[in-house]
């Protein structure tokens, strides 16, 4: 079964909605890192806990328009993380907070828009939701971390939890850090540094060219860029420096000219979704033949883009890579090919599923939902997950974990035994950067609760 089901299908001004917690259940036996083939019957406890009150999650992304395949790649991975908490019986909690209970998950679609985006977070805070998730854009996640913060000082009895898994300004565990918000993600200055340990190499690079979508995030990754640049290869010339409308250029073909009539070697990009694809492709088409330095090169189209001009050229950061070496990481992610085996579906997040066990380990060690004993004990979460992990920084609210660099390259070449959406090409890991290593000292003041 390969096919979401979803049940309690609602209709509003800016949400669309599911509820997974039937399909999840009805699923119980083909989740974690068990291949769905041999699936069986749900535990006992999956069902027994199905008649509790549910832990309600709030998806707030964008499930319509140029970014929506973004979205559903969100969706998919939390999707699977909770059939995973709720196969084991949901969440454990004492009798007096209600016994076991599952996690269920319901979607608003912001449509790319930071208004809709607060509109569904109302919807969601009105239907009972105590955990809001969200990532796909910073700006975003900025607005809702002020608007959390005025809801919760406002209704103490209805405070809410605010995940973010990819929003990575890194403004938002500085500056605006926040008691009721958490990141996953490695933020932008921590992604550049890792992509720096590769450039540091690379004695032939000698000029780049800086592209990135204009707003709060794309902004931030030109700065860090310029500046680890500036320190780290004071030889190597920025040539050229572009930001461009998000979510709204259609023919990027004018500015992959610029780039090659630019005599970049490389291109940095912390482009995502439709405006980093349409950008590679136009590179290709126009007869581009540098390489790109991306934050998200490894999915979601990009390297069917590009080809074979990307072999070697083309070098992506993430929190984990499928072929990140160990068996646990492979039966990982074959785990995930195997629940939803379409090739377009192929772009699975470990940090999304340490997220989802961060917050169930939370929950149970608080002993309650109550949002503040929750955030207390996110504060110190350690989850460990296919032979990958983590660790919750109290500080800044920021998840430390470790990161790895690929290169792309065909599919069965060393290194390269999965591809990336049936593209045949995937990305071979050249570097691999320990936790330590790659946390970055923050400035957040934060007022605790």
């Amino acid at each position: 079964m390969n096919k979401l089901q979803s049940v309690g299908l609602k209709s509003g001004a800016a949400a669309l909605r599911h509820t997974v917690w039937a399909a999840a259940v009805a699923l119980a036996g083909a989740v974690a890192l068990a291949p769905a083939a041999q699936a069986q019957a749900p535990a006992p406890a999956a069902v027994a806990v199905a008649q509790a009150k549910p832990v309600k999650l709030a998806l707030i992304e964008s499930l319509s328009g140029p970014f929506a395949n973004t979205g559903e790649a969100v969706y998919r991975n939390i999707y699977w993380a909770m059939e995973r908490v709720n196969a084991r019986g949901g969440v454990q909690l004492p009798a007096s907070s209600g016994g076991p209970r599952p996690l269920v998950l319901e979607r608003y679609d912001s449509k790319g828009q930071n208004e809709e985006a607060l509109s569904a977070l109302r919807a969601a805070i009105d239907d009972g939701a105590q955990v809001i998730l969200q990532g796909n854009s910073s700006s975003t996640a900025a607005v809702l971390i002020e608007a959390i913060n005025k809801h919760n000082e406002r209704e103490p009895n209805k405070r809410v939890l605010f995940l973010n898994y990819s929003a990575v300004d890194p403004i938002l565990t500085n500056e605006k850090c926040s008691f009721w918000h958490f990141r996953f993600d490695a933020h932008a200055d921590m992604r550049m540094a890792a992509l720096m340990e590769v450039m540091r190499e690379d004695k032939a690079l000698k000029s780049v060219y800086l592209i990135g979508q204009d707003y709060s995030f794309g902004q931030a990754v030109l700065r860090e860029a310029k500046k680890q640049l500036a320190a780290q290869r004071p030889d190597v010339a920025v040539v050229g420096e572009e930001l461009h409308p998000i979510g709204r250029v259609k023919d990027f073909a004018p500015y992959a000219v610029k780039i090659k009539s630019s005599g970049a070697q490389a291109v940095v990009t912390g482009n995502w979704g439709n405006d980093l694809t349409l950008l590679v492709k136009a590179a290709r088409d126009v007869g581009y033949e540098g390489s790109f330095y991306t934050f998200y090169g490894n999915a979601l189209g990009a390297p069917a883009a590009i080809g074979d001009a990307g072999i070697g050229k083309v070098v992506a950061v993430a929190d984990w890579l499928p072929n990140v070496p160990g068996a646990q990481s492979e039966a990982f992610y074959q785990s995930f090919r195997t629940r939803f085996p379409k090739p377009q579906d192929d772009y699975v997040h470990m940090r999304m599923q340490l997220m989802i066990e961060a917050l169930a380990q939370s929950i149970e060690r608080a002993g309650s939902t109550d949002v503040v004993a929750v955030v207390r004990q996110m504060e110190s979460a350690n989850v460990q997950l296919a032979g990958q992990g983590g660790t919750m920084r109290a500080a800044d609210h920021q998840f430390q974990q470790a990161l790895a660099v690929g290169v792309m390259d065909k599919k069965g070449a060393p290194g390269v035994k999965f591809d990336v959406e049936g593209s045949g090409y995937g990305f071979r890991v050249v570097r691999q950067i320990a936790a330590a290593k790659a946390q970055q000292p923050h400035s957040c003041q934060m007022q605790r609760y």
